[in-house]
């Protein structure tokens, strides 16, 4: 039986990788009208979800080998994500189109390799 942290270590990966996305939407969203008010929001958590994520990534997991590697690839997914997202906002002029799909592309990844994978 999967250990219940695991659960926890998944649903807040989960909730980074929605908040990552809210966030790329929000910031190219048509200035004249306002993004959805669920869409804002989830990107307004962005901060404490990568506080969460940190938190989490940061501790030491000790379970049965099974649950130890998907803990380890979630929290390297945590860290991917952090790492493409300080490219994004480090990034200026022409360099931040290139960061941004860099994020988007990392975004999918961890989507398809990591989140829809548990």
């Amino acid at each position: 039986m999967k250990d219940r942290r695991v659960t926890v270590f998944h649903k807040s990966l989960e909730e980074l990788v929605e908040s990552l996305d809210a966030t790329l939407r929000v910031s190219s969203w048509d200035p004249s009208e306002a993004p959805p008010l669920p869409l804002e929001n989830s990107a307004s958590q962005l901060m404490a979800r990568f506080g969460a994520a940190d938190r989490l990534a940061s501790g030491v997991f000790n379970g049965n080998p099974r649950d130890a590697v998907r803990v380890t690839a979630l929290t390297d997914a945590m860290r991917r994500l952090e790492a493409a997202y300080l490219a994004y906002v480090k990034a200026a002029g022409s360099g931040r189109d290139k960061a941004r799909q860099e994020l988007s592309a990392t975004l999918d990844q961890v989507r398809t390799e990591v989140v829809e994978a548990e």
